[in-house]
């Protein structure tokens, strides 16, 4: 494991902006600054946080981490799920074909569970039993399976706004994603899943839960873009204790962004007002989590890279 002095010393170091503008036309996400000219887009992943789909502070190595791990990832299942990458010239830069998102965040859960307002728990806990197309029997516990993987699609919110819960058939009401192209967003969706359980149990993990974009390339195909299976797009779960801390009505001990979550929901906080001062502690026991979920899923150890990050990035993409 990194050093907590090499944790510490990174707090002043985090990719929080970036600016460059000779990349081409930059748009600025939750998480990741965009660049796009001449059909490529280069992605460069900051560590940034994003939860309750607020910005809410930086956390050392985690764009590094996420980059590293959305790699393994479309390397992992290029063969079964189409990808936009082309290269990871830079820890934290993907350089990818540019395609046009698709206006969807295909959800898929695979566990009721969840603490923020749009989670299936939370709106299972309220009397909502019909998720996904599927009706779940009443008489459900927390953080129990689900009878089979459901996707429940939201909108996709421009920086600042909130994702909204639709239907498929809200979906193509407003003439955002037509039926017969949802059924296939779908089955795709559901595949990669399921690789995706396979893979994280055969490292003692749970996928609980993840979220998939999907964008169309020039030439009109459907691939997968922005990241998957990360621990800021999926919830993932230790496997050798879930079930005596289920029986015991714990939560399950997680390996992704639900630790800070759950830090700021004990501070009150749920995603609106001003949202509390973050202590260096609780950014570097995040920076912890984030590098084991690294570990954890890929079997590999993380190399940090420490250099001063715009100035690595320069040299690493031939910017003058």
């Amino acid at each position: 494991m990194i050093s907590d002095d090499i944790l510490h010393a990174q707090l002043r170091r985090t990719v929080d902006k970036t600016d460059f503008p000779t990349l081409g036309e930059k748009y600025e996400g939750k998480v990741r600054d965009n660049y796009t000219k001449n059909g490529k887009r280069i992605i460069i992943v900051s560590d940034r946080l994003s939860a309750f789909d607020v910005v809410l502070c930086t956390i050392p190595f985690k764009g590094q981490v996420l980059n590293q791990l959305a790699a393994h990832w479309f390397e992992e299942t290029k063969a079964l799920a189409p990808n936009h990458i082309i290269d990871v010239p830079d820890p934290v830069v993907t350089r990818a074909i540019e395609c046009v998102p698709l206006p969807v965040e295909m959800v898929v859960r695979g566990y009721l569970t969840g603490v923020t307002k749009t989670s299936i728990w939370r709106n299972y806990e309220a009397g909502v039993r019909s998720f996904g197309g599927e009706t779940l029997p009443d008489g459900m516990k927390k953080n129990e399976p689900l009878p089979k993987a459901l996707i429940t699609p939201t909108t996709k919110a421009e920086k600042g706004g909130h994702d909204e819960n639709v239907t498929p058939d809200q979906l193509a009401e407003r003439g955002l994603v037509d039926r017969e192209t949802f059924d296939k967003l779908a089955a795709m969706c559901l595949q990669l899943f399921a690789f995706g359980q396979k893979r994280a149990a055969e490292r003692g993990l749970i996928l609980v839960d993840t979220k998939y974009e999907l964008g169309k390339t020039p030439d009109g195909k459907i691939v997968f873009i922005d990241e998957i299976h990360t621990p800021d797009s999926s919830r993932y779960w230790y496997a050798d204790d879930y079930s005596q801390r289920l029986t015991r009505g714990e939560e399950p001990r997680s390996l992704d962004k639900e630790y800070v979550r759950r830090w700021y929901v004990d501070q009150g906080y749920n995603g609106t007002g001003t949202p509390p001062a973050i202590p260096e502690s609780v950014r570097v026991e995040a920076a912890r989590r984030y590098i084991a979920a690294y570990e954890q899923v890929t079997g590999k150890f993380f190399s940090p890279d420490t250099d001063e990050p715009n100035a690595r990035i320069r040299k690493n993409l031939g910017i003058k």
